[in-house]
């Protein structure tokens, strides 16, 4: 069973940037495409930027502009490059990959298990 594990949150000041890393525990096929969610206790989950299978990238009108999604293959890693970070952004962030395990799978989602990042002077 592929497991997906994220890194790259903490404490940072408004203004600054974190990368989020989202990577699968074992080597695969291929991350087919990549989905970025986030959570604020109490309030419904949030979407929040996509990479496509096509390729393409879509972004919440909150993050556009700031937050730029990415996936490498290579690393069997997907990424969330957040810039100009404001309070607004505190939240868990959560992976979602759309992966091929091997040649010959079918394609499968699975998730990562959140990473704190908190927006704070």
């Amino acid at each position: 069973q592929v497991q997906l594990v994220e890194s790259g949150g903490g404490l940072v000041q408004p203004g600054g940037s974190l990368r989020l890393s989202c990577a699968a525990s074992e080597t695969i096929f291929s991350i087919n495409a990549v989905e970025w969610y986030r959570r604020v206790p109490g309030i419904q989950r949030e979407w929040v930027a996509a990479f496509t299978s096509g390729g393409a990238t879509n972004y919440a009108d909150s993050v556009k502009g700031r937050f730029t999604v990415s996936r490498d293959n290579a690393k069997n890693t997907a990424y969330l490059q957040m810039n100009s970070l404001t309070p607004e952004d505190t939240a868990v962030y959560y992976c979602k990959l759309v992966i091929r395990r091997t040649s010959g799978s079918r394609l499968r989602d699975y998730w990562g298990q959140g990473t704190q990042v908190t927006v704070s002077s």
